[in-house]
């Protein structure tokens, strides 16, 4: 969702360089990345706290005239209260915000997408107007997945980091089991830790064309997949967001979370199913949980899989 940022002021600033700080994992992402500079990364698992004071340092030394910091966590508030830029922006939530230059409200009440929330702190930059976000999967990411786009197609990440943001493994089987002869293939894809539960899917379905992709392709080609598939599936989780900064369609199911939080997808064809049902314990927070706090999980098992097969009609 940051992406959105750097397409802004690449628009005002087009001869300015600009480098993105993110967490080591991530930079797949912005491989060859039109409008960078240079990736800087933070390895967080190996040396987390030194490597953070020598990330300090090497802001510090690259003279920034502006860091804009998009996170509210300390360690990026460090970081950018000790950059030494001219203009050290940041949202008001940061512990760190007391060094900042500028500080920008950051209200989950404001009903505006985090993407336009984020975009506020860069107002002063540019101008009030939102712009959505983008990534960019090269020649080489598209001829790499070709060998998968035979005929109409659909993708499905059936995974999340939260257990109450993923729609349970046996309604994506059933919701799989009613569509046998539409698509050519069905595609489920993810990261590696997602290949167990993709892969307890293919088993347990009826269908001979589902295909599991968990762990095969990288963020980009995971993209350029999902880019001319007919419809791709996801949670409330990173998937979406891919497909909405590559304009790919997209229908996103929302179980303990509510698109209120303004994480909602972005695409030009989009569509949110949720439960019809009005819970009380819903939302149950805005990132979600290891289980089900009352134990009964409705949000999710209550959404029908006709529910879903409503977003294929055109």
């Amino acid at each position: 969702m940051a992406t959105a940022l750097i397409e802004k002021l690449n628009k005002f600033y087009s001869g300015a360089n600009i480098d993105f700080l993110l967490r080591k994992g991530n930079e797949g992402l912005l491989v060859n990345h039109p409008h960078l500079r240079k990736v800087l990364i933070w390895d967080k698992k190996k040396g987390k706290i030194r490597n953070l004071f020598k990330l300090v340092l090497l802001v510090r030394a690259r003279k920034y005239d502006s860091v804009i910091n998009i996170h509210r966590f300390a360690s990026s508030g460090l970081i950018t209260a000790f950059s030494g830029a001219n203009n050290k922006i940041g949202f008001d939530k940061n512990p760190w915000s007391f060094a900042f230059t500028k500080k920008i409200k950051h209200d989950l009440g404001s009903n505006l997408h985090e993407v336009e929330r984020n975009q506020k702190l860069i107002e002063p930059l540019t101008n009030e107007l939102s712009v959505r976000p983008r990534l960019y999967p090269t020649q080489i990411n598209f001829d790499f997945v070709s060998k998968y786009k035979k005929g109409r197609y659909l993708c499905i990440a059936p995974s999340s980091v939260w257990f109450t943001k993923e729609f349970p493994a046996s309604q994506w089987v059933e919701f799989i089991n009613t569509i046998k002869n539409q698509f050519e293939n069905i595609y489920l894809i993810g990261a590696p830790s997602d290949k167990e539960v993709c892969n307890s899917i293919s088993i347990e379905t009826s269908n001979e064309k589902v295909i599991n992709l968990a762990g095969e392709l990288s963020f980009l080609e995971s993209a350029a997949l999902m880019k001319d598939a007919e419809m791709n599936y996801v949670n409330d989780s990173a998937p979406m967001h891919l497909a909405s900064a590559i304009n790919a369609p997209v229908t996103a199911v929302f179980c303990s979370t509510v698109p209120a939080f303004g994480f909602g997808p972005l695409s030009d064809r989009s569509f949110i199913v949720q439960t019809p049902e009005q819970l009380s314990c819903r939302p149950c927070g805005l990132h979600g949980y290891k289980s089900c706090p009352e134990g009964h999980f409705k949000c999710a098992t209550s959404i029908t899989t006709v529910s879903l097969q409503k977003c294929l009609v055109t």
